[in-house]
């Protein structure tokens, strides 16, 4: 899962994880909510391209891997004594969101919302590999390395389906744009612990 796999042109400032580590019902919390917009987004992709078997058929299954992250993310919460908090603004995915190409063919517009939900699946494969590898707590860490993998698996689902509906060159020439906006995004956010992203 290094970089030259998931491709991100901006690794994850170092003093985050720290942060983290000293916020982590903030950060558990947020990263619920993540998982449940995850969930919510590739329902969204099945009602709006119900008519693709290959989208219903290839993210069915993720919407319930999501759900279950979910569920896993509330337990750990509750095993600490620490409850689900409420929602919040998710300045990451709003300025992602601002990056989409608005209009084009309806081809295109499934071609840049799966480019957008690889690009928060292989930010969140790398925060998910920092917390394994950092984190001082030994269950948190199994916990992060599982979700790790199949955040992974999750991220070149989405690239996998693109190019069943574009020439691949046109794919990842579009995704090394994405990647640079992205970077360009981090660079501009602040460092915070009591966000996943």
């Amino acid at each position: 899962m290094e970089k030259h796999v998931l491709g991100l042109e901006l690794p994850t400032d170092p003093r985050w994880v720290d942060i983290a580590q000293k916020n982590i019902g903030e950060i558990l919390t947020d990263h619920a909510y993540c998982e449940q917009k995850a969930a919510s987004s590739c329902i969204s992709l099945i009602i709006q391209f119900h008519d693709l078997e290959r989208v219903v058929q290839t993210l069915t299954p993720v919407v319930a891997e999501e759900w279950d992250h979910f569920s896993r993310v509330v337990n750990e919460l509750r095993k600490r004594n620490l409850i689900l908090g409420a929602p919040r603004k998710d300045e990451y995915i709003e300025r992602l969101a601002k990056c989409v190409h608005k209009g084009g063919s309806r081809n295109e517009q499934l071609i840049e919302k799966l480019l957008m939900n690889a690009m928060i699946e292989a930010r969140s494969c790398e925060r998910f590999r920092l917390l394994w590898k950092e984190i001082n707590d030994t269950e948190l860490s199994l916990f992060y390395y599982e979700l790790m993998v199949s955040e992974a698996g999750h991220y070149k689902n989405f690239l996998s389906l693109a190019k069943e509906f574009q020439e691949a060159d046109l794919v990842m020439s579009r995704w090394r744009e994405w990647l640079a906006m992205e970077a360009d995004i981090m660079r501009e956010l602040e460092v915070r612990g009591d966000r996943m992203h």
